[in-house]
């Protein structure tokens, strides 16, 4: 019995440590902070755990189902030497469903109990109207019913199959409205389920300790399920007033694991990129189509610049207001040493300003002596800080500009669910001056657009990116910023405006066709109005253009520019024009075109 007693405690005990073995192997890593790339992202985890003497494996929880393992780093606080990593994916782990998906599921499981409920009903309901049919043949040889029961058992029929037949149609209805709602709950658990949480990833270390003990590890590494784009705000109240640019993103991830509460850092690098320098090939030369060129050409110098913002950034310091003079109030001075503290211009007690996150503090400024007791009187004899708290997530941003990139570097915790939608974020908010400037080249679009011009636009950390016009208040549509400019001033498209007008029509009186012996001689002349239905005065930049010859049997001349600026080169002519309100212009452009009669031209 001795020996049996012994045996169970032993077995007990063994079992004991090995569960205990094996609990203290296996960790859970905390994600704290997340750098976001273009594409990918590096992700930065903390775990603790403890290790005996001499080899250890540890398996690390609660990684990305999708990193690239080349870039996984392991880092202890400790005498720890990691002699190997391994990654793999945990798919035999059960699938933690978030309150969202147990409800949804909950719903689901009332609506088929009550589909169930209702298919029985309809099941019954038929077979009673089927027996009803059955029974309904009377055979009047043999039944012996009088005319009064015939017609009884007429109307108890007519009657009962009413009521049957009608029952049968709510419970068809009612059928159909709970395999919608069915199909409706199963389409949200399935939008839900796009989180990717059905795996996670594990890392399995081969430790050597020198000592044992409980250590901290780090962990960072590279993910491809995760970007960010950026997209902007353009706000202009008229067009004398500054132009106000939001700089926003918007930030996509699928790794996995839901971020929460976690520190974001937003870059504009992209490190999955080739880094290795560039080398000559031979150059070889060919014949080009030179049509195909000064086609390419004629859009590339034709062309908007991309839209672009500026950097200055106005900051707004409240300093806070102070008692008069006099009063005297002591409860907020806790010792005799303790100075007294303003924060956002209302006094506060030591232990309610140690409950301020550091993070969320702008600036302190100091107040001592004289200064301080003349604002706020003897409970400043200790001096005063002044604390200015951050007001808006732009104050929450730093920007690094790198040598080779930009780092946002957002200083709140952040929520990002693995689902693939869009979470955005403000990153920056400038007020540039600007100059306005309307648009149109009517040959391509019958509109006018308004620019907005901004110099020193270099000093930006902006990229491509769709932005919102918003102008005197009003949504006016999409546009498309891209920094990709070589010239000094960069023009944002702030949408159309229908108040001035734009015409442009072929005279025909002034057009003629004439034969030349072999050769063909057309004339085409247009005439383009412009008409400023506004109540202020504008200035605009007009556009056409006449078609050039890469053939000598082509022969164009230009006739007539109304006074246009022309570039040879491309053909194209710029009118700058000033119009007051309510005026109208008129301006002509006219040109002939010699060719061989016998050829077609696309004209």
């Amino acid at each position: 019995m001795k020996k049996i007693i012994f045996f169970v405690c032993t077995l007990l005990c063994m079992i004991s440590a090995t569960a205990k073995d094996d609990n203290g192997n296996t960790v859970k890593a905390t994600l704290n902070a997340v750098t976001v790339y273009r594409v990918g992202a590096e992700m930065n985890h903390q775990a603790k755990a403890q290790l005996a003497k001499g080899n250890n494996e540890l398996i690390i929880e609660d990684i990305s189902n999708a990193l690239d393992a080349s870039s996984i780093q392991v880092n202890c606080n400790g005498n720890v030497t990691v002699m190997g990593v391994e990654f793999s994916t945990d798919y035999l782990k059960d699938e933690i469903k978030t309150p969202a998906i147990r409800l949804l599921d909950d719903s689901v499981e009332r609506v088929n109990s009550n589909l169930e409920r209702t298919k029985t009903a309809i099941n019954i309901t038929n077979e009673l109207l089927s027996v009803l049919k059955a029974n309904k043949e009377i055979k009047g040889s043999q039944t012996g019913l009088s005319v009064a029961e015939l017609m009884k058992l007429m109307e108890y029929y007519k009657i009962k199959s009413t009521e049957l037949q009608n029952e049968l149609a709510g419970l068809n209805q009612k059928q159909k409205k709970l395999v919608e709602q069915l199909e409706k709950l199963n389409e949200q658990i399935a939008e839900e389920q796009k989180k990717n949480t059905r795996s996670s990833g594990k890392l399995i270390l081969q430790l050597n300790c020198a000592v044992a003990g409980k250590y901290d590890f780090t962990i960072s590494y590279i993910t491809q399920n995760a970007y960010w784009v950026p997209f902007y705000d353009l706000r202009a109240e008229n067009i004398t007033a500054p132009l106000k640019i939001i700089y926003r993103s918007k930030i996509f991830q699928t790794t996995g694991i839901d971020w929460k509460q976690v520190k974001l850092s937003l870059s504009t690098s992209v490190p999955s990129q080739a880094g290795n320098a560039p080398l000559f090939n031979t150059w070889f030369l060919s014949y080009i189509n030179p049509v195909n060129y000064y086609n390419k050409s004629l859009a590339m110098q034709n062309t908007i610049p991309g839209l672009n913002s500026s950097s200055q950034l106005n900051e707004v310091v409240v300093i806070g207001y102070g008692t008069a003079k006099g009063e005297e109030n002591s409860s907020f001075r806790e010792k005799d040493n303790t100075p007294l503290y303003v924060v956002n211009g209302a006094e506060m007690s030591v232990s309610e300003f140690t409950k301020i996150r550091k993070s969320a503090i702008k600036n302190i400024q100091e107040v001592g002596g004289a200064a301080a007791i003349n604002i706020y009187g003897s409970r400043a004899s200790n001096g005063v800080k002044i604390v200015t708290l951050k007001d808006g997530l732009d104050d929450y941003i730093t920007v690094s500009d790198k040598e080779l990139n930009v780092t946002f570097d957002i200083d709140l915790p952040y929520d990002v669910p693995t689902n693939g939608k869009a979470q955005t974020a403000v990153l920056k908010e400038y007020e540039v001056p600007a100059t306005y400037q309307f648009y149109s080249v009517p040959k391509l679009d019958k509109e006018v657009f308004l620019l907005a011009q901004i110099v020193d636009w270099e000093k930006l950390n902006l990229l491509p990116g769709e932005a919102n016009i918003i102008f005197e208040g009003t949504y006016i549509g999409k546009s498309f910023i891209d920094p990709a400019s070589t010239q000094d001033t960069l023009n944002l498209t702030m949408g159309r405006d229908k108040r001035v007008v734009v015409k442009r029509e072929k005279l025909m009186d002034f057009s003629s066709v004439k034969f030349l012996g072999s050769n063909k001689k057309q004339v085409f002349t247009y005439e383009i109005t412009v008409k400023n239905n506004k109540k202020e005065a504008i200035n605009m930049l007009l556009k056409d253009q006449y078609p050039l010859s890469q053939n000598k049997e082509i022969e164009v001349e230009l006739l007539e520019s109304s006074g246009a600026a022309i570039n040879e080169e491309t053909g194209v002519l710029n009118w700058k024009l000033h119009l007051a309100s309510g005026e109208v212009k008129k301006l002509r452009i006219s040109y002939s075109v010699k060719y061989p009669k016998d050829k077609t031209l696309n004209l």
